[in-house]
């Protein structure tokens, strides 16, 4: 299994940024692909945006041009760029791994809350 550690979260004003970051540790051989996952209170977890080791990055419509994440394969750490904040981006920010098949291999942790208001 994987072990990862979210931080960066905060509250900040609309329009505003944040980096979110995310260590893995573990069984890091059978990573394939890193990702940020949001959830609300009453709502599925869902997919924001992901990076497979060679770069390739799948992204939710909402984010587009305004998250970026990005990935360093040395540290085993994913970060997740948050720009031109809305309030409706507010949740808990996770992190997670996939091996090469898609599957979540990793625990999910407590996350790291993200508040966007003024």
């Amino acid at each position: 299994q994987v072990q990862l550690v979210e931080s960066g979260g905060g509250l900040v004003q609309p329009g505003g940024s944040l980096r979110l970051s995310c260590a893995a540790s573990g069984s890091i051989a059978n990573i394939y692909a890193m990702g940020w996952y949001r959830q609300v209170p009453g709502k599925q977890r869902e997919l924001v945006e992901h990076i497979t080791s060679g770069g390739s990055i799948n992204y939710e419509d909402s984010v587009k041009g305004r998250f970026t994440i990005s990935r360093d394969n040395a540290k085993i750490t994913v970060y997740l760029q948050m720009n031109s904040l809305k309030p409706e981006d507010t949740a808990v920010y996770y992190c997670n791994a996939a091996n090469k098949y898609g599957a979540v291999i990793g625990y999910w942790g407590q996350g790291t809350q993200v508040t966007v208001s003024s």
